[in-house]
């Protein structure tokens, strides 16, 4: 197996080292446009891999796509980061035109890829991938539920006391900090739902610590996070490359799935070796509902913003 990420700043190496230590692909392409980060970063690695008892091939590369030809998946990280005071919104203008560039150059050699898409704002950035590449539905995935949702079980430990392991816990609807939604009422401390351990104050606090996660560290760190981005979006990779087949919030097309249509958006899919397999219905409640259409809705709007690039969407 072979995997291609793009963009070896924080969060993209962060990706590929993680993907290497694990031993998921027997080649890890790191590319990027500044010339001699991506080879640096990844010898930095292949040093490092002597020991850590890991056997990978890491090649860096400076915008020579030629290298990344074969790929099984790749990741897209490239884009700007976001600073303190901006939202994942504020990236749309710069971050479209390098994602659509992106994926053209990839397919030109890697045509069977399956993409997981990270940059910001990651549901819209699918949504383009999609669109502007033409590639089949279950091929195009965006990373935002599966960091939410790690985030959501981290404060959730906190909250309980208890190791994340024993946690199951999702975050559904759009990758923002007002567009996300925890699912507190489905959420389960060893098969038995958190609302037993924790009343609705702490869960609503849980919730809010959730949706504000990714601005929290960025007003503390001054970019944006990487180290947990990093890690979920080799842990799709895992899952799609091993067939593992884990039920993963992913940002993906719905087709009347969950009342919308039209729109790339968070929702627990099966991740398997043919990219996303099927979309799980949760069953929302009125209230959950609701506040998915709300999702879809600033989403969507921000989908709108693309048809002003002239980026040919």
């Amino acid at each position: 197996m072979k995997v291609t990420v793009v963009g070896a700043g924080a969060v993209g190496a962060t990706c590929a080292d993680n993907i290497a230590r694990r031993e998921l692909a027997h080649e890890v392409v790191l590319l990027d446009i500044k010339e001699g980060l991506s080879e640096g970063k990844s010898l930095d690695m292949l040093q490092a891999s002597t020991l850590l008892d890991c056997d990978v091939k890491l090649t860096g590369a400076t915008n020579d796509y030629e290298k990344t030809a074969g790929s099984d998946v790749v990741v897209i990280t490239s884009g700007i980061p976001r600073k303190p005071g901006m939202t994942r919104e504020d990236l749309i203008g710069i971050n479209a035109g390098i994602v659509k560039g992106v994926t053209e150059n990839i397919l030109k050699h890697s045509p069977d890829a399956i993409f997981v898409i990270i940059s910001n704002p990651m549901d819209t950035m699918t949504y383009l991938a999609l669109k502007s590449s033409g590639l089949p539905k279950n091929r195009v995935i965006g990373l935002g539920g599966a960091l939410d949702s790690a985030r959501f079980k981290t404060y959730l430990s906190l909250a309980l006391n208890c190791s994340p392991n024993d946690l199951q816990a999702s975050v559904i609807g759009g990758h923002g900090d007002t567009t996300m939604i925890p699912l507190t009422r489905l959420a389960t401390k060893a098969g038995v739902p958190v609302s037993n351990f924790l009343d609705a104050e702490t869960l609503k606090k849980v919730a809010a610590d959730t949706m504000v996660g990714g601005a929290t560290l960025t007003g503390l760190i001054g970019t944006s996070a990487w180290y947990a981005p990093g890690a979920a979006g080799a842990y799709m990779v895992e899952s799609i490359l091993r067939d593992q087949k884990r039920v993963i919030p992913s940002c993906v097309l719905l087709e009347g799935e969950y009342g919308q249509s039209d729109i790339c958006l968070g929702v627990p899919v099966v991740l398997g070796r043919n990219g996303w397999e099927e979309i799980i219905d949760y069953k929302l409640n009125d209230e959950e509902q609701a506040a998915f259409n709300k999702s879809a809705d600033a989403v969507r709007n921000m989908n709108g913003v693309l048809s002003t690039l002239n980026i040919g969407v």
